[in-house]
């Protein structure tokens, strides 16, 4: 239940959205092209940041710089 604590921990580091055009999923509610988000985990394939929900949310890392 590590992904509790997501919020409250310290940021990895900071990335840019470049894009908000997905083939599957509507991201563009959440994600703003242009505007900086604080990294809270990162895998392989995806990146766990604080979108404009105010929440964490995980997303393809191709939605970022």
């Amino acid at each position: 239940m590590i992904h509790t604590n997501w919020a409250t921990n310290s940021t990895i580091k900071t990335v840019t959205c470049s894009s908000t055009d997905a083939k599957k999923f509507l991201v563009s509610n959440v994600l703003t092209v242009g505007k900086a988000y604080e990294v809270k985990n990162e895998t392989e394939e995806f990146i766990f940041v604080i979108d404009n929900t105010g929440k964490v949310g995980g997303y393809y890392k191709e939605y970022f710089q």
